[in-house]
């Protein structure tokens, strides 16, 4: 089944700016709800609502379309299309006003991702991309960093804060930290997309989901950055992004440290 892609993102960027708006709104009378898988996965009414908002506009264009959402608002469909959903990547950085966030909304025919967009509410910004068509910032073309020496480089660090995931950036962080640039901690989505603005030059994420980073993954790759993970192909367990020149050598020490 063909699908009109540009309509596709102009209505996935609509619903993340609605959504993002409605955050802003409601930061002050936010709820929190019980923790999810750890203490430190936390979930607000906010996250649920933004997540209903967008889903239910999808539903009414696409009734046919499967969705695959973070708080639980999933449905099978028959067409072979899914969108898979974050309605707010970064609940810790939201809910205690520390740090950025984003809506995050990719559209897959099977599991090949054909369009993506990232919306960070606090900076309107929107990063969109197209499967082949090249990636978006406020509509506006976006190239990947030019690759610094590793010794240069910024590098973006996200990880699940669960005990295990924890341990494990730690070792990660104890390896490379002396031999890059800077290092900066941010969610998942917003870590590939600034690596595809070429803000950061590279990045790593460890166990997260594929809601946090199916969009921005996309983003990124049609920016020019090289993604893999253990091997080739990037994962929810190691996604390892970087310039195409720092790559190599980013993945080996990541890949050498997470053992």
């Amino acid at each position: 089944m063909k699908r009109d892609l540009e309509a596709a993102r102009e209505l996935a960027a609509g619903l993340a700016v609605r959504a993002g708006r409605l955050q802003i709104e409601r930061r002050d009378t936010l709820r929190m709800g019980a923790p999810k898988a750890h203490a430190n996965d936390v979930v607000s009414d906010v996250d649920i609502a933004s997540e209903q908002l967008i889903v239910e506009a999808i539903h009414e264009a696409w009734p046919e379309d499967a969705t695959q959402a973070e708080e639980g608002h999933d449905r099978a469909g028959g067409s072979g299309w899914t969108w898979i959903i974050d309605p707010l990547d970064g609940t810790r950085n939201y809910v205690s006003r520390t740090g950025p966030w984003s809506v995050c909304i990719a559209l897959y025919h099977g599991d090949q991702p054909r369009m993506a967009v990232v919306h960070d509410p606090a900076a309107g910004e929107t990063f969109s991309a197209i499967d082949t068509g090249g990636a978006l910032l406020n509509g506006e073309p976006l190239t990947g960093s030019s690759g610094p020496s590793l010794a240069e480089a910024l590098i973006g660090v996200s990880f699940q804060p669960n005990p295990q995931t924890k341990q494990r950036a730690g070792r990660v962080l104890r390896e490379l930290l002396p031999l890059c640039g800077d290092i900066r901690r941010i969610p998942a989505a917003l870590n590939l997309v600034y690596q595809a603005a070429g803000r950061l030059d590279g990045g790593l994420a460890l166990d997260t989901k594929l809601w946090d980073i199916a969009a921005g993954a996309l983003i990124a790759r049609e920016a020019g950055v090289t993604l893999g993970g253990r091997g080739p192909d990037f994962s929810t367990e190691l996604t390892i992004g970087a310039a195409p020149s720092l790559w190599p050598e980013l993945a080996a020490k990541v890949r050498a440290a997470d053992l």
